[in-house]
């Protein structure tokens, strides 16, 4: 019979897994590069932590690049429910999608230096997106703030510019710019 708690074994399993990604996911925003010796020091766990959990930099940075997705698309269904839509595009394109994109390119350096097919590359990732900025859109223009012939893939080529971000400098400034310079064309015309 159980109990229904946690074995602790494997909460600390999960702590250390959760642990290892953030840490690889900031150096791969930061350098482009996966330390094992680095991230097991940041992450607080022994490096042979980080090997039993991704056996190679290739699996790691994989892994990154499916945490970094799946939670840029899952947050989208809470921030249209705690903000208005169109202050819940800001957020999502600032404090989600901006550091996304910041990570991105450290790791598609990552997955070229490590030789990774695009075979092993997660599929469907792209049309995640496209789900989730779909998802964004429609509650704009249900709210009258976009226009509706917008289509999501215009609106997340009109946001690549976020990938030439500098995580060290002023970005946020930078995220706003863009914006308001992207809100301006979606409008409504609307006062």
């Amino acid at each position: 019979m159980t109990t229904g708690s946690v074995n602790p074994r494997r909460a600390d399993t999960r702590r250390n897994h959760e642990r290892i990604l953030a840490t690889a996911a900031k150096s791969l925003a930061c350098s482009g590069e996966v330390s094992f010796n680095a991230i097991a020091k940041q992450a607080e766990v022994g490096v042979g932590t980080v090997y039993r959990h991704f056996p190679t930099p290739e699996a790691l940075i994989l892994a990154v690049y499916r945490r970094e997705v799946r939670q840029l698309v899952e947050i989208v269904p809470s921030l249209l429910e705690k903000y208005p839509p169109e202050q819940a595009f800001r957020v999502w394109t600032t404090d989600h999608l901006a550091h996304y994109m910041m990570t991105k390119r450290g790791l598609a350096d990552a997955l070229r230096a490590a030789g990774a097919s695009r075979g092993e590359l997660p599929a469907g990732a792209y049309q995640d997106m496209v789900r989730a900025v779909s998802t964004l859109l429609q509650a704009n223009v249900e709210a009258g703030t976009v226009r509706a012939d917008l289509k999501p893939e215009t609106i997340l080529r009109g946001l690549g510019g976020l990938l030439y971000l500098d995580p060290k400098g002023e970005w946020r400034g930078d995220v706003a710019s863009l914006l308001d310079l992207l809100w301006r064309g979606m409008g409504t015309g609307r006062a």
